[in-house]
């Protein structure tokens, strides 16, 4: 394989197979590909097709990336991963809006040990350093299966962010910039997190999720601006999110509750 910059090296795919597919695993195949418009498009397309749950698949460069409601999520090539994975979850439809929660404790879980950086989680689906963005998450139901994808920064310099709220690995002088380890990491501590989740029927309270969500939480407990369709703003107190990964709010003695679809951005207030 052809490229240029010896500080971002190609993914193996032969080498994460090796690592992560055996008997009993939940991951089932591991693809790199050079360049896709979006990997969670793929895989849903490939869920509709009946592909096997424990799916991998893994751009070293994403042309289309998406975000929540349609928002662009560009980098350079091997700056970051870029990848998604399919899960066909035996639990009530009623809680899988938890699903893209456990996927960022167990990426905010893998990244913290191996990077050394402290990584928490906005919800929905970000995990930041401080107040910036290091990575996204985005669920999406394909069929009755779910896609998540992750578009997490690595090597990043400032002046490749997309953004000036974001952040990366090597901007936060974490110990870790190699993405196969990361990689590796994420996709255990989320197959360790699944297993929990789905031998509890889906109950975040019982596999312990729940707990784990609101330690890693850089949300609950803050003052919060919350943006909704239409231009009003919601601003109170997060003060925990329920039994669907909802998140609730208290403002002016109302308990307000609030899915991703509902929201178009939520903000720290003080």
């Amino acid at each position: 394989m052809r490229y240029s910059d010896l500080e971002r090296p190609p993914l193996s795919a032969a080498a994460l197979n090796r690592a992560l597919v055996r008997p009993g695993s939940l991951w089932t195949g591991v693809t790199v590909v050079e360049s896709t418009g979006s990997t969670n498009s793929d895989l849903a397309k490939a869920a509709q097709e009946g592909a096997a749950e424990g799916a991998v698949l893994v751009a070293e460069e994403q042309l289309a990336g998406r975000g929540r409601l349609a928002r662009t999520w560009s980098a350079p090539p091997r700056s970051g991963l870029t990848f998604s994975i399919l899960l066909r979850p035996r639990v009530p439809v009623a809680t899988q809006g938890w699903l893209s929660l456990l996927y960022g404790v167990a990426a905010a879980s893998a990244v913290r040990r191996l990077a050394e950086v402290d990584v928490r989680l906005k919800w929905p689906n970000d995990l930041l350093i401080g107040e910036r963005k290091l990575a996204g998450v985005l669920a999406e139901r394909a069929g009755d299966a779910i896609v998540i994808g992750m578009g997490l920064n690595v090597s990043l310099k400032p002046e490749e962010l997309p953004v000036e709220t974001a952040t990366s690995l090597a901007i936060e002088q974490a110990a870790c910039v190699d993405r196969d380890p990361l990689l590796r990491a994420v996709l255990r501590e989320v197959e360790t997190h699944y297993r929990e989740w789905t031998a509890a029927g889906g109950d975040a309270e019982a596999s312990g999720l729940h707990s784990a969500y609101l330690a890693a939480s850089a949300t609950i407990g803050r003052l919060v601006r919350v943006e909704l369709p239409g231009g009003q703003v919601l601003i109170g107190q997060a003060t925990g999110v329920d039994t669907s990964g909802h998140l609730q709010v208290a403002s002016e003695g109302e308990r307000h509750t609030l899915s991703a679809g509902d929201v178009v951005h939520v903000r720290i207030a003080g």
